[in-house]
């Protein structure tokens, strides 16, 4: 294994490696990240293989993604003890001087500096104390000059916007990523057509609060209806959006989209209206249910997932039976369950009547079981069906796994290589691993 010297003596590139931890949005700000180290001589390699330089994209949502951040760098530099450490992001802007404390850490930007991460490193090699970068966080709108790296993906992800203004009481996320900004509207055309001419057929709109998009007159939906111009782009998905940022033209235009798909991931925090205030969250119990019975009836064949936080300041059994209840006769599809985590800063922290952590852990329990059932009698709606299926990759069980527009995840035993081709399959049973099995019909 050569060191980082013994590279620079053979005249060999550097190498560097990639961490994300969080959300989509994350993701696409690797991406981002790791494509400009390529451009600049650097080889990528996976993250766990011996490296002259790391970069990790954090999260600051909870206290656990906090711990795997100091876990991942410890990590990197047993691996290869002399390995440059970048940290940036959220955890990054919140907690510098806790990774500062870290024996090893070389760099820490915060979220205005990330992007540039790059631009700070001459050479990769060790500081005699980390350098920390956390400048005013900027809440006019951006442009990226980069364009994501997503060799081993077929879907890519598309931050379109950052930041938001909502303060729900629990959220750190204002403060890691400062008040809503959005992307300039040329400047996501421009990264979208060279991720569609790398061969992505699929793009992920990605951001913080994507629903409050606007730029020079723009919103999401205009986005939308430019991105379905570019030629060879297949699908479009939306990621999370918050339920009172979508408008019914959006829902009524995914319904006749033949590229928009018919996916949607609305937060629901919560189910009871009291929490919801404590929340703060912007609607009731009942316009979020009305709102989904509409999405429901326009796009019959629609996804829906959701976020649902368990052990929020003050939850009785009651307030979480109401969660449970609704959650189990809304039509969703799947819910991701996040029990609360204090965020130093936010108000949430100082509200009376803490939920026992044995009590989160078991509510917790409760509503990802309730997901898992949601889950498979929704697959179980398509048995019998024919469906187009972008697939992805090869699972160890050596079969082809990828997705159906409305996000059922499917796998095919084929000899043939069905990696980013869309494929023609009649799904015909629920396999071992939970997949839907899927039977070859044809290429799309």
């Amino acid at each position: 294994m050569l060191t980082t010297n013994e590279n620079r003596a053979a005249g060999r590139p550097y190498r560097a490696s990639f961490y994300t931890l969080g959300c989509r949005l994350n993701q696409a700000e690797t991406s981002l990240i790791s494509n400009n180290f390529k451009n600049k001589g650097y080889e990528v390699v996976d993250y766990g293989q011996a490296t002259d330089l790391c970069v990790i994209n954090t999260c600051t949502v909870t206290e656990q993604a906090d711990a795997k951040c100091r876990q991942l760098v410890r990590q990197v530099l047993k691996r290869s003890p002399e390995a440059f450490v970048a940290v940036v992001g959220c955890y990054a802007q919140m907690g510098a001087e806790e990774l500062a404390g870290i024996e090893g850490v070389d760099l820490i930007l915060g979220t205005e500096d990330k992007m540039q991460v790059a631009d700070f490193i001459d050479v990769p090699q060790k500081l005699p104390e980390p350098l920390i970068r956390r400048s005013k966080i900027k809440n006019t709108p951006f442009t990226i000059s980069s364009v994501g790296n997503y060799e081993h993906a077929t879907r890519a992800n598309l931050k379109v916007q950052d930041g938001c203004d909502f303060m729900c009481t629990f959220c750190i996320i204002p403060f890691a990523r400062g008040r809503a900004r959005s992307r300039a509207f040329w400047d996501i055309q421009r990264e979208a057509v060279q991720l569609v001419e790398r061969g992505h057929k699929e793009l992920v709109l990605s951001g913080v609060n994507i629903g409050t998009y606007e730029h020079e007159g723009k919103a999401l939906l205009d986005v939308i209806r430019m991105l379905e111009t570019i030629e060879g782009l297949d699908r479009i998905r939306i990621s999370s959006i918050e339920p009172t940022t979508i408008p019914e033209a959006l829902v009524h235009h995914m319904a006749e989209s033949e590229k928009l798909c018919n996916h949607f991931h609305i937060p629901l925090q919560h189910g009871h209206d009291g929490v919801l205030m404590k929340m703060r969250r912007l609607y009731s119990v009942k316009e979020y249910v009305q709102f989904l019975e509409l999405v429901n009836e326009l796009i019959p064949d629609v996804c829906l997932g959701t976020d649902v936080m368990v052990g929020f300041p003050g939850e009785s059994d009651l307030e979480f039976e109401a969660t449970r209840q609704l959650l189990a006769d809304l039509p969703f599809a799947y819910f991701h369950v996040f029990p609360f985590s204090e965020r130093f800063g936010t108000p949430a922290v100082k509200m009376a009547g803490k939920v026992n952590p044995k009590t989160k852990k078991a509510r917790s329990r409760v509503l990802r079981q309730l997901s898992q059932r949601k889950k498979l009698e929704f697959n179980r709606r398509f048995l019998g069906q024919r469906a187009s299926v972008l697939f992805e990759e090869r699972n160890e069980a050596g079969r082809h796994q990828g997705f159906t527009g409305n996000y059922v995840k499917v796998a095919a035993t084929t000899e043939r290589d069905l990696t980013n081709q869309f494929v023609d399959v009649e799904l015909r049973g629920i396999g071992e691993d939970g997949l839907v099995d899927a039977w070859v019909v044809g290429f799309g």
